[in-house]
């Protein structure tokens, strides 16, 4: 089977046997492009076009063939929709032919999103070898594991050979650091014979600092009128905004249909801005479901530090109007805080009484639905979100952003005890709300994952001193020696220290929290994803300082009730819910409740027609 989608830019194969390449440059009058044959590269004329359009059909190019645009004062520079990039953002673009690859997944059509247990991973570090066929050999680890859903940081091709992610600059292109289009092809191929959907993460906020030439020949893809962290935001309302817009929509279109990938995770949208209506976000869902959407399950999901529920509406069926779901950033701060203690800088938010945050998060979505933050100078944050399937949240103890945005990058289990994290883990993944998994996790990595990137030499000092300022107004970097500490962003030693160490997984602890993992999923699996498609009625009750019991209840009668103590210290609990006691992290929570125990947690589940617990 072929897979490929027809966009109007970039270089696209013609059914003659000619490669058609168009671009758009509305800031220059001219503009070349050069096609390399027998290792030199030959100079192709450009029609120029109405509306800064340049285009041409040539027989000179065919698969493989490398080729670049040339600016009127010589500066060479990659396509803008390059499909891949063999030496890095500064070097010439390759053509690639969509229908050289074979796919053999033409039955598979996605899995319902209420199935959904996500594993995110960064393909540099997820392996020694960091790249994408190392990651196709790990599938059936993470299948075993309970996975559904393997959810891939930005693999967009980025300057240099490690980064995040974040600073991809020619979207269309998998970067070569990972491997070629064919073998994200294969990934995706290979995880879908495993019954694994592949979820990507995608970045339409703004370009990274360095490979990025727009600006020199369609400035119109940027406006003064908005502004982000990273610069002058991108042009999604204003003059010219037709073409910056499809460029977004169809970078979707096209991981979705040329690289049959089932979900897109848009990368912190509260950083666009667009005043237009509809704006940016939603008519890129509304492209994705009047299309593919049409007969694929395609699950779009957001970060949006705003809390704007409004995105995440159902219609009338129940069905979401734009996007299935939203990263809770809100159930991890509160969670955090009573793992660990801490509460400077957006855990402040969460200090006063981090039980009930959490107790909102699990009834109601976001625990900021329009409260004001002290952490934002008193801004009030987010909307009413009660009204929405508890599915449309995805909940995480930890993640790329909330391992990574700490100064050494520690991870979760370093900050709290083995009794703690075992209660996060029970919590995280028998809840009803859709769980993350960050790579590793799953048998307690130790390896932090600290901030890297690798810029060149013009940029590598300001963002060594910018990362180090970034933790200068915390106590425990007040002085030069503490704050020298912070790893340096450049060096590949902090990006080697991120690399899972696989042998862990083998040792005896690696072992014991992997069991735990396949179990605690695979109740998930049998007794939690049969009801999760229906809504749900919740509540919630305190039963101490740390502790509370929340309840959830659908539709055809079946209850669920967490039973949770967030202490060190045993605290009293209430009469033991019916049904049967489905996981408890203490063997007393099975038969009595009336103590909660420090650090313990339990689930009953009362349901008919759920298969019997004890068979």
């Amino acid at each position: 089977m072929k897979r490929y989608h027809p966009m109007p830019f970039g270089a696209e194969f013609q059914d003659d046997g000619q490669v058609h390449f168009r671009i758009w440059a509305p800031g220059t009058q001219d503009l070349a492009l050069e096609v390399e044959n027998a290792g030199e590269f030959q100079a192709v004329p450009l029609t120029a076009q109405p509306d800064g359009w340049f285009s041409c059909r040539t027989d000179l190019a065919g698969a493989d063939s490398r080729y670049r645009y040339v600016l009127n004062d010589g500066t060479r520079i990659p396509d803008p929709a390059s499909r891949f990039q063999p030496d890095d953002v500064h070097g010439a673009s390759e053509v690639i032919d969509p229908a050289a690859f074979d796919w053999s997944d033409s039955d598979w059509r996605g899995r319902p999103w209420e199935e959904a247990v996500i594993y995110e991973l960064h393909v540099g570090t997820y392996t020694p070898e960091g790249t994408l066929s190392a990651v196709r050999d790990k599938l059936t680890h993470l299948a075993q594991l309970g996975v559904t859903a393997v959810e891939l940081m930005p693999v967009s091709d980025f300057p240099g050979n490690r980064n995040w992610g974040y600073d991809g600059v020619l979207p269309f292109a998998p970067d070569s650091c990972y491997g070629r289009p064919e073998d994200l092809k294969a990934l995706v191929n290979d995880a879908h014979a495993l019954g694994m959907m592949v979820f990507l993460d995608v970045v339409y906020n703004h370009f990274g600092p360095e490979g990025n030439y727009l600006h020199l020949y369609a400035s119109d893809f940027f406006t003064d009128r908005h502004q982000t962290p990273w610069g002058a935001g991108l042009n999604f309302d204003g003059p010219g905004n037709r073409v910056v817009r499809d460029f977004f929509i169809h970078n979707a279109l096209y991981w979705l249909e040329e690289y049959n990938i089932d979900g897109l995770r848009l990368d912190a949208i509260h950083a666009i801005q667009d005043d237009s209506r509809p704006d940016i976000i939603e008519e890129l869902a509304t492209a994705v479901r009047a299309g593919l959407g049409r007969d694929r399950q395609i699950h779009l999901v957001l970060e949006n530090d705003d809390n704007a529920a409004h995105y995440l509406a159902r219609d009338d069926q129940g069905e979401p109007q734009w996007y299935v779901a939203q990263w809770n950033d809100d159930i991890h701060h509160a969670c955090h805080v009573l793992f660990t203690g801490e509460t400077q800088g957006y855990y402040r938010d969460y200090a006063d009484d981090p039980v009930r945050h959490l107790a909102r998060c699990l009834c109601e979505g976001f625990a900021f639905q329009g409260e004001p933050s002290a952490y934002r100078n008193g801004e009030r944050r987010g909307e009413p979100s009660a009204d929405l399937p508890v599915t449309a949240f995805v909940a995480f103890v930890q993640n790329h952003d909330q391992v990574g945005n700490r100064a050494f990058g520690e991870r979760l289990a370093a900050l709290t005890s083995p009794a703690a994290f075992r209660a996060a883990t029970a919590l995280l993944l028998l809840a009803p709300p859709p769980p993350l998994l960050f790579m590793g996790q799953e048998w307690n990595a130790r390896q932090p994952f600290p901030f890297f990137c690798d810029f060149g030499a013009d940029l590598a000092e300001a963002v060594t001193e910018g990362r180090r300022q970034e933790f200068a107004r915390f106590p425990e970097f007040q002085d030069p020696e503490s704050l020298a500490r912070v790893p340096d962003p450049m060096a590949e030693e902090t990006f080697r220290l991120a690399v899972l160490d696989w042998a862990d997984a083998e040792s005896a602890e690696g072992i014991e929290w992997l069991s735990l993992h396949r179990e605690l999923l695979g109740l998930r699996r049998d007794h939690l994803v049969p009801l999760l498609a229906q809504p749900a009625r919740t509540d919630w009750e305190r039963l101490g300082a740390d502790s509370l019991s929340v309840r959830w209840e659908w539709q055809d009668g079946a209850t669920l009730t967490l039973l949770a103590n967030f202490s060190d210290m045993e605290t009293t609990g209430p009469v033991r819910p019916p049904g049967d006691c489905l996981y408890a992290t203490h063997t007393v929570l099975q038969d009595d409740c009336a103590r909660l125990p420090g650090w313990g947690l339990a689930w009953y589940l009362e349901a008919e027609r759920i298969p019997d617990l004890a068979a």
